[in-house]
């Protein structure tokens, strides 16, 4: 994560819970018995960044919870699973991961074979068993509205990336967000390399890791009889929320208290 980064997610924090200094701030980072909080990486799904984490962190970082959002490069999921493997490689302590959307497939590659993840939470996101694609589970029940008709496509030199078509942007991934909002989002939405769509996923993590989810009951990406067979075969402790795709955007606060359990 960038030094500008951690400054934008660190002073949301401050603004929604007022800063931690000196002696209480060495004692946010520690549970009692004084075991460490685990470190929260928050991983992003495709035609977004981490800036939709942006609401939950401030919660997470007001609690004292070390986390980060890296940037996913929506490169394909074995590409992008080595990416983040490699990021989580660098970090001591234990670990929560918390995915949205394609997100899912990334930290269900990634945290493969680490001791030091406790937890993974889901949130509106794909939790892949093994050689499951993305239209695999995206289609798999009726409902979703991001069809392939649905995404504008750019070639470059190593293939194409998809892009939401603009008139279909709120409609079909954040329908619970105002307009304003949602249009901001479409013009800064990061593609995700076409490749991406039909590369099936490698042996889940959450076979042996506890993991949490949370459903999005009017989700038009990933319709949310989906979310829960996913849930249950990864035998994650579910809630659910009316809310879009973007859960975490229009519930920040019940994805947050998820999260927090995960982590406890």
């Amino acid at each position: 994560m960038t030094t500008t980064r951690r400054t934008l997610l660190a002073g949301s924090a401050a603004a929604a819970t007022g800063a931690l200094t000196g002696a209480s701030a060495a004692q946010a980072h520690t549970r009692p018995g004084g075991r460490p909080k685990p470190t929260v990486v928050l991983v992003h799904g495709a035609f977004a960044d981490a800036s939709g984490w942006n609401d939950v962190a401030a919660r997470l970082l007001g609690d004292g919870y070390p986390v980060i959002a890296p940037a996913n490069p929506l490169r394909g999921v074995a590409a992008d699973s080595a990416y983040l493997a490699s990021i989580l490689a660098t970090l001591s302590g234990p670990l929560v991961l918390a995915a949205h959307s394609y997100g899912g497939m990334v930290i269900t590659n990634a945290a493969t074979g680490n001791a030091n993840v406790t937890a993974l939470v889901y949130v509106a996101a794909f939790a892949p068993a093994e050689g499951d694609t993305l239209p695999d589970l995206q289609y798999r029940y009726p409902g979703s509205k991001l069809t392939p008709d649905a995404l504008d496509y750019r070639p470059h030199g190593t293939g194409a990336d998809a892009y939401i078509k603009k008139e279909l942007f709120r409609e079909a991934f954040a329908a619970d967000l105002p307009k304003t909002a949602a249009a901001l989002m479409w013009a800064g939405q990061r593609p995700l390399h076409v490749g991406a769509f039909e590369e099936p996923s490698g042996a889940p993590a959450w076979d042996t890791v506890p993991s949490w989810y949370l459903a999005a009951r009017n989700d038009q990406v990933i319709p949310v009889a989906a979310q829960r067979l996913m849930a249950q075969r990864a035998q994650a402790r579910t809630v659910e929320v009316n809310a879009s795709h973007v859960a975490m955007i229009s519930q920040p606060a019940a994805t947050a208290e998820l999260i927090t359990r995960a982590a406890r």
